[in-house]
């Protein structure tokens, strides 16, 4: 970890654990990468690569730049960059992600948005002058 002023700065070599066993419930929030094998009732957030291993779970809301799911998960996630479901990941809920990538195995209820941006809805209204 460096430090940027007087706050510290994330290695993207960091891994945070919640290891199998661990339950927790509320928000957790990190800066670099994170592994949940645990159980996790709450939003989960991070500013990097979020894996979720065979026995993790979470049931909440997940944001994270990259995801690698190998476990269960029931809430919206939205991943900046990729996402990918392993072939034992089992996701009820919603995703919004740049790039989605299914393991054969895999299980998924859910709707999806990928790709850069989502289409701006917009209504076009011209004026009509009518001359005599």
């Amino acid at each position: 970890m460096g430090f940027k002023g007087n706050e510290p700065t994330a290695s993207s070599n960091e891994m945070n654990f919640i290891g199998k066993g661990t339950y927790v419930e509320g928000q957790i929030v990190a800066e670099s990468n994170l592994r949940i094998d645990g159980r996790i009732k709450g939003k989960v957030v991070t500013k990097n690569l979020l894996t979720v291993g065979p026995s993790g779970e979470i049931d909440g809301e997940v944001e994270a730049k990259d995801a690698v799911i190998g476990g269960k998960i029931k809430g919206k996630i939205k991943v900046t960059q990729k996402l990918e479901l392993e072939a034992r990941a089992k996701l009820m809920g919603d995703i919004d992600t740049k790039i989605l990538i299914i393991d054969e195995g895999a299980i998924f209820h859910g709707n999806s948005v990928m790709g850069e941006k989502k289409p701006e809805v917009g209504v076009l209204i011209q004026k009509n002058e009518f001359k005599k």
